[in-house]
């Protein structure tokens, strides 16, 4: 069993090593939104879907940046990359205001766990959306870096 882990660990290095970085760098863009999300809610100054909102698109700002720069090694300038991110960005700002209402207005949740839930769903969807359309390298791009 651990050598079949240890062999599927070597083969898909790039990618875990990619993926621990998407988690570091979303955990970082996480505390901007949930802190923006706490301190809009608690000082009633939004409700928790207004306020969610309004920390994803702090979070999306952390987001660009650490990704373009660690998670992808982006090769696509900002004007080839920051429409890609903003249509998956876009995306998961809907996502995350629908889940966001279903989990705390329908089901009663707690919104800073809903707010968890939420993230975790969005983060398979950005993922992959950003691994495999807004940061992809551009053909060629890094062999003419090189």
């Amino acid at each position: 069993m651990f050598a079949v882990l240890s062999h599927l660990s070597a083969q898909h290095r790039a990618f875990l090593m990619q993926f621990a970085t998407f988690v570091g760098v979303g955990l970082t863009a996480a505390a901007g939104h949930f802190t923006t999300l706490a301190l809009l809610v608690e000082s009633h100054w939004a409700g928790p879907v207004l306020a969610s909102l309004a920390g994803f698109l702090v979070g999306s700002v952390i987001s660009y940046c650490l990704n373009r720069r660690f998670t992808f090694e982006s090769t696509r300038s900002h004007a080839g990359a920051l429409p890609r991110f903003a249509t998956v960005a876009g995306i998961a700002f809907v996502m995350t205001g629908v889940l966001m209402d279903i989990l705390v207005h329908r089901l009663g949740l707690y919104y800073l766990l809903a707010q968890a839930i939420t993230t975790g769903l969005v983060m398979i969807w950005t993922f992959s959306a950003y691994r495999i359309w807004a940061f992809a390298h551009k053909t060629g791009a890094r062999e003419a870096a090189k």
